[in-house]
């Protein structure tokens, strides 16, 4: 540096600088750990920082980890990058739940122990139940496939028997324990508490209407012991050991004819209950999706309806 004053003399010294690298990580702060119910909205929260070489002018990328669907753990781990190159990393940890988690408990029966008697809890006995269905009213109806009856489990888990005998299979109609079944499968209730059963050894759909205290069994369709395909009204119809329905809001029932490789529909007409294929074609095993009969099952064994009118087919051999 050299200095000159106003009489042009001048003075000269020298003035050493020393550079140093900083070395520092930017100040990098997450914010807690949180826990969000399933199914509502929320976001990361973007973390503090600060840096003696760059201010505020820090690049931040992050990378998140998930092990999953809901229930989850979402982890995003961020880092802080200075003009320095240094860096500095920070996580934030965010649990999905479910707002209310299940719990499992058993409702009726005893593991282990089979029988046919009515009662509460762990006093009632079941022997190979197959399906069940909930009423509005949170009463679960239950096929007891082996007993060939229909049982009722209010929400308090007292166990009754619907309609048949236990251990008498056969074809009747009728009221309560004098109607039999023949292993029956799947289940579903309407709205006005009618409960639809797949009678999976009589080859028939069965209808059990609540009638002042009684339940009355009746056929809905199909012949009992007459295996085939055919549509029709009534008892005009075939099935071919029928496992799964289902019953929309407008009370049609959907059912997996499973030995038939197709989905019926039956739908009240006139006073009669009609039968239509809606899916798939009577003896014709595959994969193929399509229109209508194009389509192709392999053994279907599981049915639901949604709101939309939408069926939905556990297409058991297929996966």
């Amino acid at each position: 540096i050299t200095v000159t004053d106003t009489c042009a003399n001048t003075a000269t010294t020298n003035v050493a600088y020393t550079w140093t690298t900083d070395t520092t990580p930017p100040t990098l702060t997450c914010s807690s750990n949180k826990t969000v119910p399933c199914g509502t909205a929320w976001i990361f929260d973007t973390p503090a920082v600060s840096d003696n070489c760059s201010g505020t002018n820090i690049a931040l990328t992050f990378t998140t980890l998930t092990n999953g669907l809901c229930p989850q753990v979402i982890i995003r781990t961020w880092t802080a990058t200075d003009l320095c190159g240094n860096t500095n990393t920070c996580s934030q940890t965010v649990t999905v739940l479910y707002p209310t988690p299940y719990t499992f408990s058993t409702l009726a029966g005893s593991a282990g122990q089979i029988g046919n008697a009515d009662g509460t809890g762990s006093l009632a006995r079941f022997y190979y139940p197959a399906f069940v269905a909930v009423d509005g009213a949170g009463n679960l109806y239950v096929t007891d496939g082996w007993n060939h009856t229909i049982r009722r489990v209010t929400s308090g888990g007292v166990v009754t028997t619907l309609a048949g005998s236990a251990g008498q299979s056969g074809t009747n109609d009728g009221v309560g324990s004098a109607a039999r079944f023949n292993h029956p499968e799947g289940v579903g209730v309407d709205s006005a508490g009618n409960v639809f059963v797949a009678d999976y050894g009589n080859d028939t759909i069965r209808k059990i209407t609540p009638v002042s205290g009684n339940w009355v069994v009746t056929t809905l369709a199909g012949s009992a012991g007459q295996i085939g395909s055919a549509d029709g009204p009534g008892s005009a119809a075939r099935f071919n050991l029928p496992i799964a329905l289902a019953v929309d809001g407008a009370g049609s029932v959907y059912v997996a004819d499973t030995y038939n490789h197709t989905i019926r529909k039956i739908t009240a007409s006139a006073g009669n209950w009609v039968v239509t294929t809606l899916a798939g074609s009577a003896g014709q095993s595959g994969s193929l999706n399509g229109a209508g009969g194009a389509a192709r099952f392999y053994y279907p064994q599981g049915v639901a309806v949604d709101g939309a009118g939408n069926v939905y087919v556990g297409d058991s051999f297929n996966n």
